[in-house]
């Protein structure tokens, strides 16, 4: 029995939960949102489709006791209207860290002792906070962090070089947000170096980063929100906790020495967090990932209400 929860049903929320529910990943399913009307009618339009789907998912709303023994828990609250002017994913901030005291502690009142996957933003310090709402353990609360950001630099390169993003290796490291950094000297294209490739082809290192980092901003001026991307990323870590993928991928993750969770390489399956992948950086790339780190852990501390 796969049991899945999710907590705030916006445009991510509810693709995800479609997602899920749809693939037939999810046996059952629990949705939970602020707005009961909301919830109400995603409940009864996702319950429509069921008789013609070929899978079947039970499906509960607006029941934290129904958390108690879910397998996953997705948290993909906030409020998308104090985003109007785009730009900043701290613009939630404050809303986002009240959410996260509510739905954490909510979450541990009900004895939840699954894995959580956090999406909110900004997803870095939500994450954080929720791991200590909630008590579990670091390594059972993640968040999908730059593993969206590492998809539009997939994205960035495959366009510009005509390249399908699958033969596009390497990570987007640090903050999900305006601190984050391609590190070069991971990513390569068919095994091929990408300082090799941007020396031969004549690429712009810097215009790709800056590709990736806005990419998201670029969606985000056209519909005022963004949806598919990020469920994409939410739907394949639920499925490496659910099939104990050890998946390596980079995630928001909990690093010592930084005390904070922070965008970093790791290997996902049925614990959470089984491992961090300690990979080798440039002196610039490292001193990148200390100063993300670092804003991320201030902010998180200052973000926590006890």
């Amino acid at each position: 029995m796969r049991k899945i929860g999710i907590i705030g049903l916006g445009h991510v929320g509810s693709t995800v939960a479609y997602t899920l529910i749809t693939k037939g990943i999810a046996d059952e399913l629990v949705l939970i949102d602020q707005n009961d009307a909301l919830c109400t009618a995603e409940y009864y339009d996702y319950s429509d489709s069921l008789g013609r789907l070929d899978t079947y998912t039970k499906i509960i709303k607006q029941d934290y006791r129904a958390l108690s023994a879910a397998d996953v828990v997705v948290t993909a609250f906030g409020d998308i209207k104090l985003l109007a002017d785009g730009g900043d994913r701290f613009l939630e901030y404050t809303y986002n860290c009240s959410q996260a005291a509510a739905v954490g502690k909510a979450l541990k009142a009900v004895g939840f002792h699954g894995i959580l996957i956090n999406i909110s933003n900004p997803c870095d310090v939500i994450t954080g906070l929720l791991q200590r709402y909630t008590g579990l353990s670091r390594e059972r609360v993640f968040g999908t962090g730059t593993f969206l950001d590492t998809a539009r630099m997939q994205r960035a390169i495959s366009h510009r070089i005509n390249e399908n993003p699958h033969n596009i290796s390497g990570y987007v490291l640090g903050e999900h947000g305006e601190s984050q950094f391609a590190a070069w000297s991971t990513i390569a294209v068919r095994g091929i170096p990408m300082f090799e490739l941007a020396e031969e082809q004549d690429l712009d290192l810097d215009a790709l980063d800056k590709a990736a980092r806005e990419g998201g901003w670029l969606v985000f001026n056209g519909k005022k929100y963004t949806s598919y991307a990020i469920a994409t990323c939410a739907v394949k870590l639920v499925q490496a906790v659910l099939s104990d993928a050890k998946l390596a991928c980079p995630a928001s993750v909990y690093l010592e020495q930084y005390g904070c969770h922070v965008g970093y390489p790791a290997v996902i399956g049925k614990n959470g967090v089984e491992k961090i992948n300690e990979i080798p950086l440039t002196p610039k790339e490292q001193a990148l990932l200390n100063d993300s780190a670092k804003m991320i852990a201030q902010k998180t501390h200052d973000g926590y209400l006890g």
